[in-house]
Order: structure tokens, then C-alpha cells, then sequence
């Protein structure tokens, strides 16, 4: 890559696209090329202005940003995705990174952390946002989160109750253990 960094938004909200765009055309090295609202205006954009970096939203109005992750890295794989989002649970993170997406920032992040994103993202290095490096660093560790953060024993309990059985019964059922309210909190 020589010269600026070209890059393209593809995100639905106009008040956060303008917002990055005049953030990253502050940066010297970087240049907002285009914007798309949605993950057919990004393909589009793809290929009509050759970008180095797509910053794109894991939620488009007419397709999901794993998707166009995905055709955007077949189409040309020298394009890097940066993604772009305000959800950090397992169904986002991992499938923009499975779909090709080189890092994840999430949307509550200093500008600052997110020019240097799209600069990393441009020489093909990734950048995490820490809750999300977290929730990477477990799942490699093959630490995978529980449905909604709940221990062990709440996870136990609600299938429990899931099939029906009282706090009675749940003490008679082999290997479990009465109910008590110390087991939530």
C-alpha cells in the first residue's frame, strides 16, 4: 500500500458515518473514499473506489455485516474489514471473524483507538477492543462464556426448571440439590 489509507463506511447511521468520516479524514495518512448505508451499497462501493479498508457494521439494513464481510474479502481479498460495532456478544465477534474481518472495534471507543484501528487494519495487523480481546483470549483458551454470564449452578438450575421440576423435585433428582436462594447472587 502506498499513499493514504483508502477507506469506505458501511454503517446505517448517518450521524455516526459522518462523524467518522470527518475523524479519520483528520488523520493525514487516511482518506474517507465513500460510505454506504447498506451492505449492497458497500459491495458496491468495493468496486467502483478500490478501498484498503472497509469499516463495516456487524447490522445493515438489508443484509447481516458477516455477510458482506464475507463476499467483500472473495471479491478481493486485499481489502481489509475492520469491524465496526456496538455488540460485542459471541454471535457478532465470532462470525465477523470467521467471515474475514482482520480486527473488532467496538463503537464506544476513543477516536483515537479507532484511526489507529484503521491504520493496523490497513497493514493487515488486527486491533481487538479489550472486552472483545477478552472474550477471544477465553474462547482460545476454550473457556466458552455461559449463556448470559451465569455460573454453573444457575445454568443447573434453570434446566431444571426448563424440564419441569420443582424445587422439591429438583432435590430428588439424581445429583442435584434442593433450590436455595443463595444459588442466584
Amino acid at each position: 500500500m502506498s499513499g493514504s489509507i483508502r477507506v469506505v463506511l458501511a454503517d446505517d447511521h448517518p450521524a455516526l458515518r459522518m462523524g467518522l468520516h470527518v475523524l479519520l479524514d483528520q488523520a493525514p495518512d487516511i482518506e474517507v473514499v465513500g460510505e454506504a448505508n447498506s451492505g449492497a451499497e458497500a459491495l458496491a462501493q468495493l468496486e467502483a473506489l478500490r478501498p484498503d479498508v472497509v469499516v463495516l457494521d456487524c447490522k445493515l439494513p438489508d443484509r447481516e455485516g458477516t455477510e458482506v464481510a464475507r463476499e467483500i474479502r472473495q471479491r478481493d481479498p486485499q481489502v481489509q474489514v475492520l469491524a465496526l460495532s456496538g455488540f460485542q456478544d459471541e454471535r457478532y465477534v465470532r462470525g465477523m471473524l470467521e467471515a474475514g474481518a482482520v480486527g473488532y472495534v467496538l463503537k464506544e471507543e476513543a477516536p483515537g483507538v479507532i484511526v489507529a484501528a484503521v491504520r493496523k487494519a490497513a497493514r493487515g495487523e488486527g486491533y481487538f477492543s479489550p472486552p472483545v480481546a477478552a472474550k477471544i483470549a477465553a474462547w482460545a483458551r476454550g473457556k466458552a462464556p455461559r449463556p448470559g454470564g451465569l455460573t454453573e449452578r444457575e445454568v443447573e438450575v434453570l434446566r431444571l426448571v426448563a424440564r419441569g421440576l420443582s424445587n422439591a423435585a429438583g432435590g430428588t433428582h439424581p445429583g442435584a440439590r434442593p433450590i436455595r436462594p443463595r444459588d442466584f447472587g
